[in-house]
C-alpha cells in the first residue's frame, strides 16, 4: 500500500473533498452556513447519518461564531470533549475552554443534592458563565438540566451544542432542549436521534473556532503543505 498523502493538512483537505463528494452522491443539501459544522462532523466520525441528523435553529452556526469572536467561553460536560477543542484557536480569541465535572465542589454539591455530577456542573456554570457555548456530548441529564435553568431565567447560553449520545433519556433530552431553545430564541445546535458522543461536541466546537478564526483551511492552523 503507498500512502496518498502523509502531511496532516494534505490529509484533511482530501478528506473533505471526499465528504463533498459523497454527498452530492448521496443527493444530501446540506445549507451552506451548516456546511463547516457538518463537514467536520463528518471528518471526525466518517457518518454520513450526520448530514441528516443535525438540526439547527436559525442562524445558530453564525451566532456561535459571533460569540466567540465576541469571547464566549465554552462549557463541556466532559473533559475528553474539552481534550478535543483546539487551544490556539481558543487563545486566538482570547477565550477559554472549562469543565467542572472533577471539581472538588461540584462532586460535594451533586452528593449533597442526591444528583448526578453533569447536574451540578450545569449549576454551577449557570452561576459563574451564564453567557457560555454549552457543548454536551455525552450526559443527558445536563441537557436537561440547562433546561429546566433557562426556563427558570437562571441561564443564557450563547449557544447549545446538544450531541449525547446514548440509549436512556438521550433522545427525549434533545427534543426538550431544541423545543425550549427555540421557544427562547437561544441558538442550538442538536443531533437529533441516539447518535452524538464527545468527540462530536469537540468537532463542532472546532469548526465554529476555525470559522470564527479564518483558519478553516488547515494551513491557517500552522500546519505544512
Amino acid at each position: 500500500m503507498t500512502a496518498k498523502h502523509t502531511l496532516p493538512a494534505d490529509i484533511e483537505r482530501t478528506s473533505m473533498q471526499i465528504i463533498e463528494e459523497e454527498l452530492k452522491q448521496r443527493r444530501v443539501v446540506v445549507a451552506p452556513e451548516n456546511a463547516a459544522v457538518v463537514r467536520r462532523v463528518i471528518h471526525t466520525t466518517a457518518d454520513f447519518d450526520y448530514a441528516r441528523n443535525l438540526r439547527f435553529t436559525p442562524d445558530a452556526v453564525e451566532k456561535g461564531i459571533q460569540a466567540l469572536q465576541n469571547g464566549a467561553a465554552i462549557v463541556t460536560d466532559t473533559n475528553m470533549a474539552l481534550a478535543g477543542i483546539s487551544k490556539p484557536s481558543l487563545a486566538a480569541l482570547g477565550t477559554s475552554a472549562q469543565c467542572f465535572m472533577a471539581d472538588a465542589a461540584v462532586a460535594e454539591a451533586a452528593k449533597r443534592a442526591g444528583t448526578t455530577r453533569a447536574v451540578a456542573a450545569m449549576r454551577h456554570a449557570a452561576e459563574v458563565c451564564p453567557e457560555a457555548i454549552f457543548a454536551i456530548g455525552n450526559a443527558p441529564t445536563a441537557l436537561l438540566e440547562i433546561c429546566d435553568l433557562m426556563q427558570q431565567h437562571l441561564l443564557r447560553p450563547a449557544l447549545v451544542i446538544a450531541v449525547p449520545v446514548g440509549f436512556v433519556n438521550v433522545e427525549e433530552s434533545k427534543e426538550r432542549l431544541f423545543g425550549a431553545c427555540t421557544e427562547q430564541n437561544i441558538p442550538c445546535i442538536a443531533a437529533m436521534g441516539r447518535k452524538g458522543g464527545s468527540t462530536v461536541a469537540a468537532a463542532i466546537c472546532n469548526a465554529l473556532l476555525y470559522t470564527a478564526t479564518g483558519r478553516l483551511d488547515p494551513s491557517g492552523r500552522g500546519w505544512q503543505g
